[in-house]
Formats: C-alpha cells, structure tokens, sequence
C-alpha cells in the first residue's frame, strides 16, 4: 500500500481533509501532520472531533510567528517528518503558510506533489496566500483545481501537465456534514437565535484586522445594518479592537469561535452572510445564502458572475447597498459551479491510477 503524507494546518484544511481523509485511507497508508498553524482549541482540536478526521500522527506546534519564521520552521520540521517516513507523495490543501512549507519540503526531496485547490487566484500578490498558492501549484505533481476558472488560470501560467478536473472537496463536506450539523448543533439554542433573522459575519484577514480605517468601516457598516448579526471573533480580530480601542455595535452579537457543524448552523439558518473569508463565501453559495465580500477581490469569481456573491471591500456605502440588494439574489439562478460532491472519489482515484 502506497504512503501519503497530508500536512494541514489550519481550520479551512481540516474541513477539506474530512471527506478526503475518509477515502484515502481506503486505498492509501495516511500519515497527517498537523503544523499547529491554528492551535488553540476552538481553531484546530474541535475539528479533529467533529469531522472524524483521524488524529494527526505529527504535530509541529508552529503557531505563531512572521510569515517568513512560521515557513521556515514548518519547512525544517517537516522536511525531518518526510526524512523519517519516506512517502511515494505529500498532499497539500489550500494557499496557508502550512501548504507552501509542505510543498517546498517534498520538492527538495523529491517526492511528488498532490495541489488540492490548485489554480485559485486573486491577482494580489500583497496577499501572502497568493504567493503561497502560485508557488505551490508550479511544483505540483497532480493539480486538483476547483472549477474551469480555476484551470483557465493555470493554463495562462504554462501549467497543464497533470491538471484534473475533480470539482470542490469542500462540496463534499457540506454535503457530507450539513444534515449532521442540524441534528448535532445547538448554536442557535445558545444563543437565543431564531432562523432567518439574522445575518452570519467573519471578520479576520489581516488588510481588514489590522487596518484602523478598513476595521472601523465595518464597524460603522454594521451598526447601520438594520438586524441582527451573529459574528463569532476571530482571535486576531479580538486582538486588534482591544488594540485600537474599537468596539462593535450593540445589534452585533459575539460569540467565541465555533467548529464546522456550528459554523453550517449558523450558516444555514442565516439571511446571508458577510465575510472576509475565501471557504465561507463557497460555503454560503452551497447553502444558497447571499454573500457580502469585505475584500477588494475574490478567488471565487464565479460567484460574483452569477450573482451570488457582491465584492464591496470596506467601503460602508457599498457595504450598505449590497446589503440591501441581497434581499433580491434568492430570486436568481443557482447553477452547479463547483463539481458532483464527488471530488474526494475522483482525488483518490487520479492519485492512484496516475
């Protein structure tokens, strides 16, 4: 049986890595290395238990730190891992500091690449994700992109060897956890919440965070939203209002960050969602909830073509007006973007049989 390492680091890749980790272990020896790039436990342990992803082998705990530092030292502790354990390939998910270490390790080794997420751009290159999901995906061995934008993107950058059109493996866990997620989570219960009467936020990328201006813009926008919003803080978010002296409106309800069945609770019983996250605003398509994007630019253009998703950055004007929109976008087409659920199957298969 062929050996696979998968290194994960962050709350996005554990969800990714459930329905994959699911089937890879059907055909493959796993071995998972956890970086520690989200540690506490509300960003990483409740994961693990909830999704049924099996516990990692490895655990660097390399939280923390610049970007420059947090690599390198993934780099150096991973490289070791790959040394000791000698994998036929290593899987990476996504655009983290965890997927750029993990990849650089195996290609000086080596061992071949398995890009799960490939092809993803925002054509920001002051986006530390960017760089890391450029570089990756040009030392992958298998590119596993989400949808045609996606591969049209690398085929501009010269890569087509071993590009394979599999669909969304976070389609996958939506399908796979959503119904699970209304009978198990009881976050609207705690919270005193009612379905469809309230709007789900996130709030954590650095350009937002650490950005007095950007930041208090939100702030502003969502005191003039007329309703309820649920916003569960982001560690660094909390940080930097304690930090600037900020605090959020009263018709903003904070709560403590949540695992992935809350997290789809939340989401499906939401009007819609406003966020700066990449995953979420796929999760609320998947969910048919509008969504507000507090960026200048997102991967996800497909969902800003069919209207789904409204690119406002930190504008309150814009803020304000796309929120007003959003009670119209229900009304629109929703066509299939992103693949059958069957992703994970399809991953599985190619790393096999290619």
């Amino acid at each position: 049986m062929k050996k696979i390492c998968t290194i994960i680091g962050a709350r996005p890749q554990f969800i990714k890595a459930s329905p994959l980790s699911m089937e890879l272990k059907k055909h493959f020896n796993e071995i998972i290395i956890h970086t520690g790039q989200h540690y506490d436990y509300g960003m990483s342990d409740i994961f693990f238990e909830e999704l049924s992803i099996p516990k990692p082998q490895y655990n660097l705990q390399m939280g923390g730190g610049t970007h420059g530092a947090q690599t390198g030292a993934m780099l150096a502790g991973i490289e070791e891992i790959l040394l000791k354990e000698k994998p036929d390939i290593v899987l990476v998910y996504g655009d983290t500091n965890s997927t750029l270490a993990g990849a650089l390790a195996a290609a000086k080794l080596h061992i071949p690449i398995a890009h799960v997420e490939a092809g993803l751009r925002s054509f920001n290159r002051k986006m530390p994700e960017e760089v890391n999901r450029v570089l990756t995906d040009h030392i992958s061995s298998w590119l596993f992109p989400t949808s045609s934008t996606s591969i049209d993107n690398l085929k501009k950058e010269g890569v087509q060897q071993g590009v394979y059109d599999v669909g969304d493996i976070m389609y996958d866990a939506i399908l796979m956890h959503s119904q699970r997620a209304k009978g198990i989570s009881k976050i609207l219960e705690t919270h005193s919440l009612t379905a469809n009467n309230y709007y789900l936020a996130t709030v954590h990328r650095a350009e937002n965070t650490d950005s007095p201006e950007r930041l208090n813009n939100i702030i502003q926008a969502f005191g003039e939203i007329n309703t309820q919003i649920v916003l569960p803080l982001h560690p660094r978010t909390k940080k930097q209002l304690k930090a600037f002296n900020f605090s959020f409106p009263e018709n903003v309800i904070k709560i403590e960050p949540v695992g992935y069945l809350d997290m789809v609770q939340l989401m499906q019983n939401a009007v819609g969602v406003l966020t700066d996250s990449g995953g979420i605003q796929k999760e609320a398509y998947y969910l048919n909830k509008p969504c507000i994007t507090l960026r200048d630019e997102t991967e996800w253009v497909e969902t800003v073509e069919v209207g789904w998703n409204k690119i406002v950055g930190t504008s309150v004007e814009k803020i304000l007006k796309a929120f007003e929109d959003s009670k119209e976008v229900t009304t629109l087409d929703h066509p299939n973007l992103y693949g059958d659920g069957k992703t994970a199957e399809k991953i599985t298969n190619k790393l096999l049989n290619n």
